[in-house]
């Protein structure tokens, strides 16, 4: 089934917003239908029906570790990305530095953050371990945080190079890369594919996973807690069930993105969903939970209508060692490996981190109590 969106034309730039009808035609990375405007369902009998309600502009949900896409609505249409982008960020920078590393902020450090950026208070003068920079990033989405990284790593100009070859080695190709925190720049645009696919190669490292699923840390003389809804909870939206983070997102040309990674009945699935059109409280998260549910219900009963390709890398050697330790088999088994490997659940009793098996059927009830 294919659901056609009407015809527009997007313009990015300081003083306009993204077109709310996507191109006649996309990229065709992952498969011909993801290339396609609207909705990209192939159901068999019996299957549910996807939430009629799904207001986002750009959805993907996939099966993390087959790769498969069950289902997508405008895929590869390059919308503007908000602070989601800082998992190209995390992915890119994260293994650079050991955790233990401490950094002095500098002013230079700081400078050239956007007016309004989402920051976790760093000052200038202080002091922060590389760890306490990480929370900051993902816990906080702070721009502050991925500025001294960046400062760290050799400048924005180093980073934003790097971030956008990595990209590139990803298969990520809707993806431009501007600012390194995800703050709205005239020409950055990612898709909802290319985010799932950072998603998906983020969680191929421990410590990337160690921190996406973090809801609560000490920074400084205070307790910040995870943005990320769906992981954390708040008044209108409750914890999701076998959430494992990734990363969200709000500026004032994306609207509200979010990726997210679940597991349920030993399938894990990716979700993301970029700039819903319904102006409600948390209705990123909403659509998002709803697309999980739908995504747990179809799996292994809906042909698949796209794949997550893997990094150019795993498709010339054939296989590719996973960051966790096991050993890969075949060019999506990668990803399986990684992303099964493990992650650190936070208490919320205090700063610290706890080692787990990932997911645990009572992961939630764990953290819940705790």
């Amino acid at each position: 089934m294919s659901v056609p969106g009407s015809e527009g034309s997007e313009v990015m730039g300081v003083a306009t917003v993204p077109a709310t009808t996507p191109p006649a035609r996309m990229s065709r990375v992952g498969g011909e239908r993801l290339g396609e405007p609207g909705t990209q369902v192939d159901p068999a009998a019996g299957v549910p029906v996807l939430p009629e309600d799904i207001t986002a502009r750009s959805w993907v949900v996939s099966d993390a570790e087959s790769g498969k896409v069950l289902a997508a609505h405008n895929a590869h249409w390059r919308l503007p990305p908000a602070s989601t982008l800082k998992m190209l960020f995390a992915d890119t920078v994260l293994p650079r530095f050991s955790k233990e590393i401490r950094h002095k902020v500098v002013a230079s450090d700081l400078a050239g953050m956007g007016v309004g950026s989402s920051v976790v208070g760093m000052r200038e003068g202080h002091t922060y371990t590389v760890h306490e920079l990480w929370l900051g990033v993902f816990l906080r989405s702070g721009n502050d945080a991925v500025r001294a990284l960046a400062a760290m790593n050799g400048g924005v100009a180093r980073t934003l190079k790097e971030m956008q070859d990595h990209a590139d080695e990803l298969q990520a190709l809707d993806t431009h890369v501007v600012s390194p925190d995800g703050y709205d720049e005239p020409g950055q645009v990612s898709s909802a594919y290319d985010l799932t696919l950072f998603a998906r190669s983020g969680l191929q490292k421990k410590e990337f996973r160690d921190y996406c699923s973090t809801v609560r840390a000490r920074f400084e003389s205070g307790v910040i807690q995870n943005t990320n809804r769906l992981l954390s909870g708040d008044t209108d939206v409750p914890v999701y069930p076998g959430i494992a983070g990734v990363k969200n997102g709000n500026t004032t040309k994306a609207g509200a993105t979010f990726t997210g990674v679940a597991k349920r009945n030993g399938k894990v699935l990716l979700v993301t969903v970029m700039n819903p059109a319904k102006q409600e409280h948390n209705e990123v998260y909403k659509e998002a939970a709803k697309l999980f549910d739908w995504g747990f219900r179809a799996d292994g009963r809906v042909n698949p209508v796209g794949e997550l390709v893997a990094p150019k890398d795993a498709a010339r050697a054939g296989t590719r060692p996973s960051t966790s330790g096991h050993e890969a088999q075949g060019t999506g088994g990668w990803t399986a490996a990684g992303i099964a490997g493990g992650l650190l659940v936070l208490l919320s009793g205090g700063a610290f981190l706890i080692n787990r098996r990932w997911p645990l059927p009572d992961l939630m009830r764990r953290r819940n109590r705790s």
